[in-house]
């Protein structure tokens, strides 16, 4: 099996790693997870993750904890650098190398974030996980993604969800919204088809960068994508 793609991008939700549970890590999830990724790995892809941090903290409105918008951000980015070592933990595991670079510093448990470094990782066929976001309140984990991917020159972002694709509505609440399997940036911005956050999507579209939302929760999926088969809903220029 040949794949499409040579280096990507996946783009993780820090709720995706509950699993059935309220809060937290889900082993089993992260354990299902890893071994897609090894899949892929195996086959010569080249891979880097971003996980967001919801699962742990997720920025809240201010005017009900008390706590100010960029402190609750960096306390979000932390958040998703406890979801990386988890992630790098059982992709070691399963027999895959790794590198968890850091966007805030933390000597002892990650790499700082580095380009050009993260850049030798992935050629030398390492997995490199994206920690702490992009080190700046006001900023989520889809514009970290999209940011990173297009700093490594990733080919595609495949943006790992609960759903199998992009619908004309939420097919959680409507159960006649139907599945997109292509669509434009354009179109995705006049149906406010909420695919990312503005800032992230608008850095995907100036800079051509395609994106694939899937289920990732089913197991082979990840593997499918990245060979080209036809699996949740492509969006491009």
């Amino acid at each position: 099996m040949l794949p499409k793609y040579k280096r990507v991008l996946v783009k993780l939700s820090g709720e995706s790693l509950m699993g059935s549970n309220s809060y937290g890590l889900d082993p089993a999830v992260i354990e299902q997870y890893s071994r897609d990724i090894k899949e892929i790995a195996d086959l010569g892809v080249q891979v880097a993750v971003v996980i967001g941090g919801g699962n742990i903290y997720r920025g809240m409105n201010e005017a009900e904890t008390g706590i100010e918008r960029a402190h609750g951000d960096y306390m979000g980015m932390l958040a998703t650098v406890i979801n990386g070592m988890a992630l790098q933990a059982m992709l070691e595991k399963v027999g895959v190398f790794t590198r968890l670079q850091s966007a805030i510093k933390m000597e002892q448990i990650a790499e700082p974030y580095i380009r050009r470094r993260a850049i030798r990782h992935v050629e030398k066929g390492r997995v490199v996980i994206f920690g702490a976001g992009t080190g700046n309140p006001y900023f989520t984990t889809d514009t970290a993604g999209s940011l990173r991917a297009i700093e490594i020159q990733a080919d595609v972002i495949l943006k790992g969800t609960r759903v199998d694709g992009i619908y004309t509505a939420d097919p959680e609440k409507d159960p006649t919204a139907k599945k997109y399997d292509t669509i434009t940036f354009n179109e995705c911005i006049q149906n406010d088809l909420r695919v990312m956050d503005m800032t992230a999507f608008t850095l995907c579209k100036e800079n051509n960068l395609p994106i694939i939302v899937f289920d990732m929760n089913k197991p082979g999926n990840l593997m499918k994508v990245v060979c080209g088969e036809r699996v949740g809903t492509l969006v491009k220029g």
